[in-house]
């Protein structure tokens, strides 16, 4: 899990140079999400957790949108306080609108079963996180080194400026990089 979180860190710090602070708090929306999904709605744990995947990847675009967008021209400080304000916004929206207790929800029992591996006796889930997580960074890797906007990525990490002078929309760019690191952070 922190190796999802970590790479939409670092994709949305390598192209703006930014922290995104929001960026956790959009791993809080995608457990809410499917939180009640499943409880209110009583949506199957699997349309919940894809239906909140695709939110917060539209969520990602929303802040981008919003908050970060009319100061790509501003000083750094101007977006840090502003990454701070949307983390700061997110996390009492969801405590005035749900309250501070801590909820549960039953993940399906097939995340539940154990399996002995050598003596040691693991939940499936310890197995499953590692493998989703390798195989998305190599999706994500192929993505990057071998599709057009994944070299435009790169590229805006590297000088964003050339990027622009290019003809490459930046703000495409950047949206496109929230969306991917906000939907890690649903995953």
């Amino acid at each position: 899990m922190y190796a999802l979180i970590a790479i939409g860190y670092t994709m949305v710090y390598g192209c703006l140079r930014l922290i995104n602070f929001a960026h956790a708090d959009i791993m809080m929306v995608g457990a809410f999400l499917v939180f009640f999904a499943t409880s209110s709605f009583e949506l199957p744990f699997y349309a919940s957790a894809i239906l909140a995947i695709a939110l917060c990847g539209i969520l990602g675009i929303m802040i981008d949108k919003i908050a970060y967008t009319p100061l790509r021209n501003a000083p750094r400080i101007s977006m840090l306080i502003t990454a701070i304000g949307v983390s700061f916004f997110l996390e009492n929206l969801f405590n005035v609108l749900f309250g501070s207790t801590p909820r549960f929800f039953n993940a399906p029992e097939f995340f539940s079963q154990t399996l002995n591996v050598f003596g040691a006796s693991l939940t499936l889930i310890t197995l499953v996180i590692p493998v989703v997580t390798l195989l998305l960074l190599g999706w994500l890797l192929r993505f990057l080194y071998r599709t057009k906007q994944g070299m435009a990525i790169r590229a805006s990490a590297f000088d964003i400026n050339t990027v622009r002078l290019m003809g490459i929309n930046v703000n495409r760019i950047i949206a496109l990089v929230f969306a991917i690191g906000s939907t890690l952070a649903g995953i």
